[in-house]
């Protein structure tokens, strides 16, 4: 009977993920679904299967979010480039997707979620208290991968339970479901898991099991996507129906998505904080010394992201550890020892996204009065005032100066300080490391296999504690964060805006990231400093502003990749040239010019993955997506 269900669950998976073939997996889970109940041991080695299907986030070729958008441009001529750099550059097709084995994988999850959930009530040596635990952490996980898989495909096969054996190829030949459907459910499974959960993790061994706080922060997460253009009244996907006639997208805009997602964002913010979890803040102190609050800003900033179960920290991967993307995105900031370690600084982000960045003020570069964007690619001599984020002395882009701190914790360049990495007294300028990028410096381009691309590498990613000894290249690992609490702020600011339009508790939210952020409020940044003034009296304005803040706080960690799409900016941002400085200038004159890498093309088609053909052959009941 088991090998029947089993042998069903291949079929209709099959089905769902064109011809790959289950059968080299099936004895393996024969043998394993004989045991896996019998007792609390097996069973939960079968829980830990279940979370094993989490995305590899921190790995080269584990999400399309990392490198397949335009956040982080790759070094172009190395042989070991990430899969998801054709999806950067638009080589997206039907025949083979690229990224199409999230399809496969998470229909494979999602099955292996059903058994355990069929199962766990059989474990004869398990308090019920603790089944219902276990069965709450696999409903939201459950939850997450038809999240994932309705972010890139939008309307989708839902698989509530596996196929019984009575079922005939009738039945397993399954249609997509309206997108509200889709996201109605994901809710649901929440909702039915949250109050199950453990408040907070107490054991270091199950740090990154599933808790109330992830619960109820994913569902807040889930419906902000559901009331987003993208899925909220999108008329573009008006035509994308079930070969039946279901319409798999609703048209008309509703406004009342905004409030559920709001509600759920104020709650999940309230159970968040009842766990303890808050915004990071480093110590005044580092490795014993006394850190200026401009480092301790920079830190904070830094190691919100970087510093692994920090408290700030909602949800991070522990099946994705960032461990040797840290190693290739690196600049050599010691080279004068001559061992080659790898530190190859291949991954940089596009000039754009440099300019994205606030000023000091807080503001847009072009809409701040006191900083001059007309001369952003001029260069200038920094002074002893500079000294914690540019080498007094040493020319650089005016564009460098004068930027908010995350600008400075987030980004490497020409001329700027990189703390940490084994020295930390900030009083000491010759204790301060710091880059340079032009032809023939010491860490500037001299083979195609080393960076600089653009000029400005990821230092987000780069853990401030790593050392490079003559040697070697030792890296502080760390989960990749999937939540943090800043990204809850930013999310309900959102909602609240598009529900009342600018209201106090809009930026509340919003200033509380800016606060850590060192930055002034936003009420007072554009009535002080902006040729805007105007700007925070309209909802469409102040969205652009919690956009732009999201971009800013958000950057690097995977989250501009979903949001320009589930906002439909995607087709704006994703049609601009990707530009650099020119690395390949040895003289201030000749780097500091803006320079054109790669052009970028995004149509209306590219929301939204094509189901590969293999999939549409097995089962004709599924429909392609528009422009595919």
């Amino acid at each position: 009977m088991r090998i029947k269900i089993i042998a069903l669950a291949v079929m209709f998976v099959a089905c769902l993920s064109s011809c790959k073939k289950y059968l080299d997996i099936v004895p393996d889970n024969v043998a394993t679904l004989e045991n896996a109940f019998a007792m609390r041991g097996e069973a939960e080695k079968y829980l830990f299967t279940c979370y094993s299907y989490m995305p590899k986030d921190a790995d080269m070729n584990g999400s399309p979010a990392l490198f397949g958008g335009d956040e982080v441009w790759e070094l172009p001529d190395i042989s070991e480039t990430s899969l998801y750099r054709r999806l950067a550059e638009g080589n997206q097709n039907v025949i083979d997707p690229i990224g199409n084995g999230y399809w496969t994988d998470m229909y494979r999850a999602i099955r292996d979620c059903n058994i355990f959930l069929e199962n766990i009530e059989s474990v004869p040596d398990m308090e019920m208290q603790e089944k219902r635990q276990w069965i709450a952490e696999v409903k939201v996980l459950k939850a997450f991968y038809h999240f994932l898989l309705v972010r890139m495909y939008g309307p989708i096969p839902v698989v509530r339970v596996n196929l019984p054996i009575s079922a005939g190829v009738k039945d397993v030949k399954v249609f997509r479901e309206p997108v509200d459907s889709c996201f109605d459910y994901i809710a649901q499974l929440l909702d039915e898991a949250k109050e199950e959960l453990l408040e907070t993790i107490v054991d270091p061994q199950y740090y990154g099991k599933i808790t109330k706080p992830v619960a109820y922060s994913l569902k807040a997460k889930v419906l902000t996507f559901a009331a987003s253009p993208l899925f909220n009244g999108n008329a573009e996907q008006a035509a994308l129906k079930s070969p039946d006639g279901t319409l798999l997208f609703n048209t008309t805009y509703s406004e009342a998505k905004w409030q559920q997602a709001a509600d759920a964002c104020r709650e999940a913010i309230a159970v968040c904080e009842k766990a303890g979890i808050k915004l990071y803040e480093h110590p005044s102190v580092k490795a014993a010394f006394l850190i200026s609050d401009t480092t301790q800003t920079e830190l904070s900033l830094r190691m919100a992201f970087s510093e692994k179960w920090n408290s700030e920290i909602i949800w991070a991967n522990t099946q994705s550890w960032i461990n040797r993307v840290q190693v290739l995105a690196s600049p050599d900031w010691a080279p004068s020892t001559q061992a080659r370690v790898w530190m190859d600084n291949r991954y940089n982000a596009p000039l754009k996204v440099a300019e994205q960045f606030y000023t000091d003020n807080g503001l847009p570069i072009n809409e701040d009065k006191t900083w001059n964007y007309g001369e952003r690619y001029t260069t200038r001599l920094p002074t002893s005032s500079h000294r914690l984020y540019l080498r007094n002395g040493f020319a650089t882009a005016s564009l460098n100066f004068n930027r908010e701190p995350r600008f400075y914790a987030y980004l490497g360049f020409d001329g700027g300080i990189w703390y940490g990495q084994g020295k930390f007294n900030d009083k000491l300028e010759s204790d301060l490391y710091w880059l340079q990028f032009k032809l023939g410096d010491p860490i500037g381009k001299s083979s195609a296999n080393n960076g600089p691309v653009t000029g400005y590498p990821i230092k987000k990613w780069i853990h401030p504690d790593n050392v490079r000894s003559p040697s070697s290249y030792t890296t502080i690992q760390y989960p990749w964060p999937l939540m943090r609490l800043a990204d809850l702020y930013l999310l309900y600011s959102e909602c609240i805006n598009e529900v009342k339009g600018p209201d106090a508790e809009v930026f509340l939210y919003l200033d509380k990231v800016r606060e850590r952020a060192g930055i002034p409020a936003v009420l007072k940044a554009w009535s002080d400093f902006s040729t805007n003034p105007a700007k925070v009296t309209t909802k469409n304005g102040v969205r652009e502003i919690i956009q732009r803040e999201r971009l800013n706080e958000l950057a690097f960690e995977q989250q501009r990749f979903w949001d320009l799409r589930r906002w439909k900016m995607a087709a704006t941002e994703m049609n601009k040239a990707i530009t650099g400085w020119n690395i390949y200038g040895s003289t201030t004159e000749t780097y500091y010019r803006p320079t054109s890498i790669f052009q970028q093309r995004f149509g209306a088609k590219d929301y939204f993955w094509p189901i590969s053909e293999g999939n549409l052959n097995v089962n004709s009941n599924l429909v392609q997506n528009l422009g595919w």
